[in-house]
Order: structure tokens, then sequence, then C-alpha cells
């Protein structure tokens, strides 16, 4: 089974997320069985800012007891086989938020892109937020730049595993992401509010979880935008 969990955002550090945490600790120990878990941290998208790994690892190791380690290779030269034998003990890898585009250039140009995309066929569940969240989808509509009158987004190309456009935030980027979706006649676009994140399998959406957010699903259809609240998995 492949598994993506894209989580629209919401703090870490003050586990806002908890919930939807528990689900993604859950299936690494079920993917693990009898050993212990063990959770590879990217943090590229924060350019390796280490405070981030820090709370990542109080989470996952003081709340659910699962092995932690973190993939660093903004800063130095990448060691691919030291990285590589990470990827490879990994039960999950959780991609943090940042500049996603940022990270998607350095994923390719660091060569650690085709890692992460062998371990997503390996059956190494995948969850990552806001950033880490709509990057594996065909595009995202992410922030570009900050102007005085607040953010200004745009679309960019993604990686492709699932199909459709994604945005994290949508509780904060709505109607901007509203306008996009009707003026490109999108027929298969997804929307996490902060505390929501989509549960995909296989490539195929299978739900959604919550720590008080929703998630949507979107299309323009006869005219007019169609907003459906994904299910909770089951």
């Amino acid at each position: 089974m492949k598994t993506i969990i894209a989580i629209g955002g919401g703090d870490l550090k003050e586990r806002q997320t908890l919930k939807i945490d528990e689900y993604v600790a859950a299936l690494a120990k079920e993917r693990a069985g009898e050993n212990r878990a063990c959770a590879l941290f990217i943090p590229t998208a924060s350019h390796d800012y280490m405070p981030y790994y820090n709370t990542f690892h109080k989470v996952y190791t003081g709340v659910f007891n699962i092995k932690t380690d973190v993939a660093l290779t903004v800063f130095k030269e990448t060691d691919y086989e030291k990285l590589k034998g990470k990827f490879l003990k990994a039960d999950v890898i959780y991609v943090g938020g940042g500049d996603t585009v940022f990270m998607l250039e350095h994923w390719q140009n660091s060569g650690m892109l085709p890692l992460i995309l062998d371990a997503y066929e390996r059956g190494v569940i995948i969850a990552g937020l806001s950033a880490g969240a709509i990057c594996w989808f065909e595009r995202m509509f992410t922030d570009t730049s900050k102007t005085l009158n607040g953010e200004v987004y745009s679309l960019y190309n993604a990686l492709g595993v699932i199909k459709g456009v994604a945005t994290p935030h949508y509780n904060s980027r709505g109607a901007a992401f509203d306008n996009e979706v009707v003026e490109k006649n999108m027929q298969k676009a997804f929307a996490m509010e902060d505390l929501s994140a989509i549960v995909i399998k296989n490539g195929e959406i299978a739900g959604s979880l919550s720590s008080g957010g929703t998630a949507w699903a979107l299309k323009y259809e006869d005219g007019k935008l169609v907003k459906t609240a994904i299910a909770p998995v089951i």
C-alpha cells in the first residue's frame, strides 16, 4: 500500500495536529511490526531549521515512542550513501512546511528526490504539512512573494504523484484558490484547512482526518464552483 497523509497546516510545537499525528504514528508502527518504528524528518522547506526537527522529535518520540532521524542537505555536501541508509530505515517520512518551490528544486539538485520517490514506491508512509502536503500533486497553489497587501499565490508544477491541484491553509487563502479553480476550469482540486489532512492510498483519495479543520474537494462544473467536504477516513 502506498500512503500519503497531506496535512493542511497547524503548529506541531503546540501539538495542534496531534490527532492526525496519532494516525500517522499508528501506520508507522503497523509497518514496523515487532520492531520499533522509525521516522525520518525532512526539513528542506524550512532550510533545515533544526528547532523544527527538535519539535518533531519531542512529539513523535516523546508522545508516540517512535525513533526519529533527520535528513540535512541544505547547508552541507550530501553524503548520498549515508542519506540512502536513513531512507531505508524509515517506516514513515515526514516532510515539514516552508518554501515549497525551494524544496522541490533542492530535492532535484541534491539527489534526494529519487530516494523520496523510491521510499513511496516501497510503501514507506509519507506524511507532510503545508509544503510537505501539496508537493505530491500534479500542481500546487503556493505563496510566491509577500507584498504590503498580503501574500501572492501562484500555481506551480509539483511531483505528479497524485492527480489534481492542491493548496494548504485553505482557511486563510480560500478566496484566492476558489478564484483559481473557476478561472482555470479545474475539475480536480483539493484544499486542506489548517488542522485537517487528506489520506491518499495508492494514488486515490481515501478520506480525511481532522484536528479541528476540514479538507475539501473542489471543481468547476456547470458554470459554478462545487465544494464537497471529504468524508473522514474509515
